[in-house]
């Protein structure tokens, strides 16, 4: 994945824009896995992504068109698919948000901890909506 494991975008720790119920339900049902559904989604509940958001779309478009393939923008919405699962659930953000910070700790333990976890995280993401492992 371009830039970290987790799309490269930082997201702030919880908002306005990202609130969950008492029950710790997903904020948004998981959306079909395609652009405009996606992009809406985003704009719900991490809508500070939505620039990355546009401008991996375009390079995913570009590539495909230059290449006459369509696995740049197959990868691109499998991509924010997975990001969006784990963002619209607010406790596995933040949990995948601290794995993060722990990686960036410069504890060598630590950041092997922090980086199995954070595979298991996006294993997970990937599964809960049905695609191949990582």
């Amino acid at each position: 994945m371009p830039d970290t494991l987790t799309r490269g975008i930082r997201i702030a720790p919880m908002g306005a824009a990202m609130t969950t119920s008492a029950s710790g339900q997903p904020l948004i049902p998981q959306p079909p896995a395609t652009v405009a559904a996606l992009r809406q989604a985003i704009s719900q509940i991490a809508p500070a992504a939505l620039p990355a958001f546009t401008r991996e779309l375009d390079q995913a478009a570009d590539q495909s068109r230059q290449g006459s393939d369509l696995a740049p923008l197959q990868r691109f919405i499998a991509q924010w698919a997975v990001y969006v699962h784990i963002q619209r659930q607010p406790d596995l953000a933040a949990d995948l948000r601290r794995w993060e910070d722990t990686a960036e700790s410069g504890d060598a333990t630590r950041a092997r901890q922090a980086a199995s976890e954070i595979g298991r995280i996006l294993d997970e993401a990937h599964a809960a909506i049905g695609l191949p492992a990582r």
